[in-house]
């Protein structure tokens, strides 16, 4: 019998790779997305399958939720509020949206006893310098009085929900801490860095660098995330378990720079725009971004199999698309 995803979020960067993945593994998906970050665009070309549907509605509204989830075998959360530009201007939408919208799934996951899948992110290592981070590390957050931190906070109250909904009721739930996932149809609109500077640079614009450029980060293919994703949705041991998924290879924002501007061969610049600039007084940052991948090694035998040169050239390849 052919089993049915619901994927929340599922018109997103992530979610549409995801969706595609599983109605290539012959399962029956159902999308939930308000399309307030997602794009109908993401998703059109899966509106032929006839093991497909998509319902334009809110992971917080309570009715649509208790029908969809009743109907589905497991979930993938992925609905969120992202990006550093939305939880800056939107703080309010930011909170609510990840912990209400979260509560409303495992709710109703918990209803009906279906197991459920956290999309989690790197964020909720905070300010923590112990450098790579390991799921059992501390959480070290900034000040409330900045909204930067509001982001993690929610998606850390995400986490320990979804754990107490698995050892008070016994609710199959897995938790994964997503780094950095880029790939074709990454929006930059919202922030994310890598289709900014591709953006900019097949433009000749200059490429705006936050800070001093100095600060790194390892990029994951979205392909690699979301084989890690359903991998780890069946498997039984990682019930209740929280996994890093990510990449090893680590680079600066200013490397990062260079290396588009080069495999484009663009005439853009690079321009260093101050943090209180960009985002406000107070706008705290992450120096050193890097998972421990050991984890989810012995669970499933992660290894990226994607590395940052081929990722680059299939996004610009993508825009170049786009951008003619």
């Amino acid at each position: 019998m052919d089993k049915t995803a619901i994927v929340t979020g599922g018109a997103g960067f992530i979610g549409s790779h995801l969706c595609e993945l599983l109605l290539s593994k012959s399962h029956k998906v159902i999308v939930v997305d308000d399309l307030s970050t997602g794009r109908l665009s993401n998703i059109e070309h899966l509106f032929s399958s006839t093991n497909f549907k998509f319902i334009q509605g809110s992971v917080c509204d309570e009715d649509i939720m208790r029908d969809v989830i009743a109907d589905g075998d497991y979930v993938y959360h992925l609905a969120a509020a992202v990006g550093v530009n939305l939880i800056v201007e939107k703080p309010v939408h930011t909170i609510e949206t990840n912990i209400h919208g979260t509560e409303v799934v495992l709710s109703a996951a918990n209803q009906f006893d279906k197991r459920v899948l956290i999309a989690s992110t790197s964020e909720v290592y905070g300010k923590n310098e112990q450098v790579p981070f390991h799921e059992d590390d501390d959480t070290v957050l900034g000040s409330t009085k900045f909204s930067r931190w509001s982001y993690a906070c929610s998606k850390a109250i995400d986490e320990f929900l979804a754990l107490a909904y698995h050892r008070q009721y016994n609710l199959s739930v897995v938790l994964v801490r997503l780094f950095n996932t880029i790939g074709p149809r990454q929006t930059g609109r919202y922030g994310m860095v890598v289709p900014r500077f591709v953006e900019w640079a097949l433009n000749n614009e200059p490429l705006m660098i936050y800070g001093s450029g100095k600060q790194s980060r390892s990029f994951t293919c979205v392909t690699d995330v979301i084989t890690a994703m359903t991998a780890l949705m069946n498997n039984e041991k990682a019930n209740g378990e929280v996994y890093n998924i990510g990449s090893k290879e680590e680079i600066t924002i200013e490397a990062l720079a260079d290396k588009v501007i080069t495999k484009i061969g663009s005439k853009s610049m690079k321009k260093y725009i101050p943090y209180s600039e960009a985002y406000g007084q107070g706008f705290d940052d992450m120096q050193r971004r890097l998972p421990c991948l050991k984890k989810i090694n012995q669970a499933i035998g992660y290894q990226p199999k994607v590395n940052l040169d081929q990722m680059l050239d299939q996004i610009i390849a993508d825009k170049r698309v786009n951008h003619e």
